[in-house]
């Protein structure tokens, strides 16, 4: 019969060290045309970004509303995809939508099974987020509004951009910058938060 101690004799295999498994979690980006999504999940993805960005041809002009971002030359017609790791835990997967009315259509597939979602919001055409607003409003997603500081555009305090958009005081609207890394981060990091809030009501009390 086998000593007591026969798994730590010399030679013996150590119990094998399960690493923490990062939990998956799909995340949408959304907004009108032009709101910055793109820009966004290029800027906090940790790995090259997949974007699905064609030059707009003759074919795209009095179909897509340019209006306001007429120096605009690409466009997204399927999806933006990037990746951030939030800590050990957590690893966000960032699926960003296409902005333009045509491309709707996939928003239900998209957005299956995502945990929560940013709202790009562009001030200089605060009506182009209003579909998106309304569609998670609709489907029970959580979701921020990230107002994007556009150059040159109109600065609005938080209070105006909410009684805009009519949503309530239970969704955190923050203001972003779609360039900088950090900025998103803080974004991301805040729809965490307002998931696990909205989720788990107990925690937040």
């Amino acid at each position: 019969m086998a000593s007591a101690d026969s798994e730590t004799r010399p030679g013996a295999r150590e119990p094998l060290q399960q690493e923490p498994i990062p939990q998956a979690v799909k995340i949408i980006v959304a907004g009108g045309f032009g709101a910055g999504k793109t820009t966004m999940v290029g800027s906090v993805s940790e790995i090259a970004p997949l974007s699905t960005e064609e030059l707009m041809t003759e074919a795209s002009y009095g179909v897509d509303d340019t209006g306001g971002v007429e120096d605009k030359t690409t466009t997204t017609v399927a999806l933006d995809f990037g990746r951030i790791t939030i800590n050990e835990d957590i690893v966000l997967y960032l699926f960003g939508t296409p902005g333009q009315d045509r491309f709707w259509f996939m928003w239900d597939e998209l957005s299956e099974g995502a945990l929560g979602a940013v709202v790009l919001a562009d001030t200089r055409r605060l009506d182009t987020c209003f579909h998106a607003v309304d569609f998670f409003e609709r489907r029970g997603v959580p979701f921020v509004v990230a107002v994007n500081r556009f150059d040159g555009a109109d600065d609005y305090r938080v209070e105006e951009v909410r009684e805009a958009l009519d949503v309530t005081e239970g969704v955190p609207i923050l203001l972003a910058d779609a360039r900088v890394r950090e900025s998103c981060k803080e974004v991301l990091v805040e729809l965490v938060t307002h998931v696990l809030r909205v989720r788990s009501p107990a925690l937040s009390g």
